[in-house]
């Protein structure tokens, strides 16, 4: 008997069961573990930079052995990369799949509602990003070369489909990207800001659905668009 968080490997592909009767599914155990490390991980970053970060404190803030920690990431630098690589796949998933068939109206106004409840939700993930970003991004560079610029050129390729199509007004569709994403994370990376100007001493659920109507309003129509009802 263990009580490592570490899950054993299943026997023969199928799930071990406890002591009570219940499976024991690995893979569930170690997806939580690994979650549990990254939510602390955007935790300890953001409050103590690259530099000042340590694994152990990530470990404490995560609820698990050190040792645990160094078995899903084995040194600090890629656990920082996985942490931006959660980020962004979080930030990113509702506008992943979109196809020329969609609705743009539709499609928009979901990644605008989406990424404003990710600034809400996460609001540590999009400083953290916007500091990476301000540094040179030292850590993210490969990435930003790559993948993300994959993923923008794939986006816009349908977002120019449907501007072909008459669909939508002809804009910028790589502009048009960065417009949604500088918008939402305003309200994350400049909340001292918006909370100051407001004179309000913590948001309500109710700024970020104004925020949401707000910006899915003015998005949509600058690029001939009708809020979806």
């Amino acid at each position: 008997m263990t009580n490592n968080p570490v899950a054993e490997a299943p026997v023969n592909g199928k799930d071990l069961k406890a002591g009570n009767g219940r499976k024991y599914r690995p893979g569930r155990i170690r997806e939580r573990n690994r979650e549990k490390i990254l939510q602390a991980a955007e935790e300890e970053f953001a409050q103590h930079g690259y530099k000042g970060a340590t694994i152990q404190n990530i470990a404490e803030r995560a609820g698990l052995p050190k040792s645990n920690v160094l078995y899903y990431f084995s040194n600090k630098k890629r656990m920082y990369s996985a942490m931006f690589d959660d980020i962004l796949g979080r930030w990113n998933k509702v506008f992943s799949d979109i196809r020329p068939e969609d609705d743009p109206a539709e499609a928009l106004s979901s990644f605008i509602r989406t990424k404003v409840e990710m600034s809400r939700r996460y609001p540590l993930a999009s400083r953290l990003f916007a500091m990476e970003i301000i540094q040179g991004a030292p850590f993210l560079m490969d990435h930003l070369r790559t993948n993300m610029r994959e993923w923008v050129r794939g986006r816009a390729e349908v977002i120019q489909h449907w501007i072909d199509d008459g669909r939508m007004a002809e804009v910028d569709p790589v502009q048009l990207i960065f417009l949604i994403w500088s918008s939402t994370q305003h309200y994350a990376d400049f909340q001292v800001q918006i909370l100051m100007v407001e004179n309000k001493a913590e948001y309500e659920q109710r700024d970020f659905d104004n925020a949401a109507d707000f910006l899915t309003d003015v998005i949509l129509r600058g690029c001939g668009l009708e809020k979806p009802q």
